[in-house]
């Protein structure tokens, strides 16, 4: 049987799977890695362990009688760089990019390049520290400048994990174009500042996500694909109406891949950024960091109500309680005027929960405010373009409630749960279908549950 194997790296599970020609799940292993510091004592990723892990899977599947290994490709988180010598040699840490980011640097860095303002607008990038990760390198040349003079290549993660297979060094659109400062969205190239700063040579040429690069066993190997470009892949080769797809993990991402109207700074300034698809388009996007506030928030209701933490696995949809719970606060679920307040704290936060006679009724309230939060910012990407489907994936799509309220908010869009193995993963194997597949790509990859409001 031939297959394809995905490597998809997540910043805590390392995930490794086998496609089948059909695109099914044959084969997978997965792992969470032991982290380790930076020279700050800073906890990153451990390139040389993921490395290690990535090679002994490999030679497990070459191992492997029922498969024939035709191809490979990578999705990994984004805002990583691995800056290798010209020897290959790896020459730091994979830094976080969690990291706090100097302050009078980045004040230096603006200031020379026309200010935070302008400088969001044209790369289409927030201002974000570390997690914009050009200012990463910008970072190792002015502190460490003894580094920055070995530095042959910097490469982004998913495609420093293509180049230890086939030791050609790329970059991809995808990657470069995710809030890094990097891109001028503008003028669809490379901003200036990295000539001026003679970090441009140390930028590999671009890599189409479609292309592969051919080993001497006849292994077809891609370049590698930002894990949120990646996961918008199988939808757009499944459907052509317009539609958002809403990515549920730690981050709630809002893609629009039928808006391609300019950011603004109003958008930049409420966490909207453009990702950039495989095929060179961009694609506005809104972030919300909804997973870990559900998280922080389902911690505090076990914690008050003495259950479970994961309690609210068991809590399902119940029309009755949203109702009283919106009779009880009428002014904060119809909001008169655009609140982007609403953006910066969710407002369970300030919720009182000795004001909730069962754990049940304060779960539908944290998500009733969580909703608030994501209808908002799905908003800020659907502005006045045509979409007809909002798509959701990833954890908050099995949870009725979100689903629920989420349906209800939208009332002349079709809501969907959509569910598909990987989706991440699944389309740096689509990505990379043409060399690898002699079959068509079949239209059932994604099963969707619909939800009426």
């Amino acid at each position: 049987m031939n297959v394809v194997a995905i490597f998809d790296i997540g910043k805590t599970n390392k995930k490794v799977f086998l496609f089948n020609e059909n695109y099914k799940i044959v084969w997978e292993k997965s792992v969470n890695l032991e982290e380790t510091t930076d020279e700050d004592g800073f906890p990153c990723e451990d390139i040389e362990v993921l490395k290690n892990w990535i090679l002994d899977r490999l030679s497990e599947i070459k191992e492997l009688k029922d498969y024939v290994l035709k191809a490979i490709n990578f999705s990994t988180y984004g805002a990583s760089f691995v800056y290798i010598d010209e020897n290959g040699k790896v020459l730091t840490p994979l830094y976080n990019y969690l990291k706090d980011y100097p302050e009078d640097l980045k004040a230096d860095f603006y200031e020379k390049y026309k200010g935070e303002k302008k400088f969001a607008v044209k790369t289409a990038s927030p201002v974000l520290g570390s997690l914009n990760s050009g200012m990463q390198i910008y970072r190792i040349k002015e502190q460490k400048p003894e580094i920055f003079e070995k530095v042959k290549y910097c490469l982004h993660l998913p495609q420093f994990l293509s180049f230890l297979l086939t030791n050609e060094a790329y970059a991809d659109i995808t990657s470069i174009g995710c809030h890094t400062n990097l891109w001028n969205f503008k003028k669809m190239k490379y901003h200036k500042w990295l000539k001026e700063e003679g970090i441009s040579d140390k930028i590999p040429p671009i890599h189409f996500g479609k292309d592969v690069i051919m080993t001497r066993e006849n292994i077809a190997i891609g370049v590698g694909l930002h894990d949120s470009s990646s996961a918008i892949i199988p939808y757009t080769i499944n459907f052509t109406e317009p539609f958002v797809l809403l990515s549920t993990g730690t981050w709630s991402i809002s893609l629009n891949p039928f808006n391609n109207k300019p950011l603004t700074f109003d958008e930049s300034q409420n966490d909207c950024l453009c990702y950039m698809q495989y095929t060179e388009k961009p694609v506005k996007a809104a972030r919300l960091f909804a997973g870990n506030e559900h998280e922080v928030q389902t911690k505090r209701l076990a914690e008050h109500f003495k259950v479970p933490v994961d309690t609210y696995k068991e809590v399902y949809f119940d029309k009755k309680i949203v109702a009283n719970l919106r009779a009880l606060n009428y002014q904060i679920f119809y909001p008169k005027k655009y609140n982007f307040d609403i953006l910066k704290e969710c407002p369970f936060q300030k919720r009182d929960l000795s004001h909730y006679k069962n754990y049940e009724t304060a779960y539908h309230q944290l998500m009733l405010d969580l909703v608030e939060q994501q209808v908002f910012s799905t908003n800020l990407v659907i502005h006045n373009s045509p979409v007809k489907k909002i798509f959701v994936d990833g954890g908050f799509s099995k949870n009725s409630i979100y689903m629920n309220l989420l349906a209800e908010a939208f009332p002349d869009v079709e809501v969907y749960a959509a569910s598909m193995a990987q989706a991440s993963a699944l389309g740096a194997a689509l990505a990379i279908h043409d060399n690898w597949n002699p079959k068509p790509i079949q239209n059932d990859l994604i099963d969707l549950k619909f939800y009426k409001h």
